[in-house]
């Protein structure tokens, strides 16, 4: 029996999230694979570490640490069923064989103690229900001076997928949308990321902010379907009236045509990358 305490993240990506995200994971790879390797250096995986991967997805990170690790062993962990399907597949497309994926609440999940050398996450720890439980609980996972190492959403400011969604001001209710609290951005404040970090246990704390460039479509119009698509984007749009949701459509294709080139649509995203240690 899984052991579940953020129920309400368990249901979203089991159910449209999860289908949506596996189905597009090639694109949302294409989006966020810019923080592959700044994540992985600063993991400083070698050739036998044994590396936890929290909230893996469809685990392209995953794979990449394990093939890092060629005598050792990844391990991703996740709840949504539909995007370890996807990851257990390319895995086996790709023949990574020290790469396994498992369904489970990161936060109330029963490690052993010390399994694991490193633990990763690419835009996967923002969403535990209580975060300071969930880092002491991989912490206890780490063997003694084992280290973290996670990318999470930063700077509203700066990620220009949100900065277009927000001019959908007046059609679609984008008021909250970026700010600090629970959910997406809640690390988004280096100081934040300390305290959860340090009364979870861990030492050597460092926070540096980090951006890179994705690829979120073939063209602007493409790229505001798939915006439109999933999770926040959608959460608005089913708010609104038709009229509004059209009009919507209509003015973030506008907002993202500045952002083609060459046969792409690119958008920066910002994310602050993380670092830390167990103690011993």
């Amino acid at each position: 029996m899984r052991h579940i305490a953020n129920k309400d993240q368990d249901q979203a990506w089991n159910g449209y999230e999860g289908s949506y995200w596996a189905a597009n994971q090639d694109r949302w790879d294409g989006v966020n694979g810019g923080f592959d390797e700044p994540l992985l250096a600063a993991a400083a995986i070698t050739g036998r570490d044994r590396v936890l991967d929290i909230g893996c997805g469809a685990g392209r990170p995953t794979r990449l640490a394990a093939r890092r690790a060629s005598g050792g062993q990844a391990l991703g962990l996740d709840l949504s069923a539909p995007m370890l399907a996807r990851a257990r597949e390319s895995a086996r497309r790709e023949g990574i064989g020290n790469v396994a994926f498992e369904q489970a609440d990161v936060q109330v999940h029963p490690f052993g103690p010390a399994l694991f050398d490193v633990a990763i996450s690419r835009f996967g720890v923002m969403f535990f229900a209580d975060p300071v439980a969930a880092f002491a609980n991989i912490g206890r996972a780490l063997r003694p001076g084992g280290r973290i190492a996670f990318v999470c959403t930063a700077r509203a400011d700066r990620n220009e997928w949100l900065q277009a969604i927000r001019g959908l001001d007046g059609l679609l209710p984008v008021g909250g949308l970026g700010a600090p609290g629970p959910g997406m951005f809640s690390l988004a404040d280096p100081e934040a990321v300390r305290d959860v970090l340090s009364r979870a246990g861990y030492e050597a704390i460092a926070s540096t902010p980090v951006e890179a460039y994705g690829t979120w479509g073939r063209d602007a119009a493409d790229a505001a379907a798939f915006l439109l698509g999933s999770g926040p984007g959608r959460h608005l749009m089913s708010r609104a009236g038709e009229d509004d949701r059209d009009r919507a459509r209509r003015r973030l294709v506008d907002l993202l045509r500045s952002h083609e080139q060459e046969g792409a649509l690119q958008l920066r995203s910002a994310a602050r990358l993380v670092t830390a240690r167990r103690p011993g």
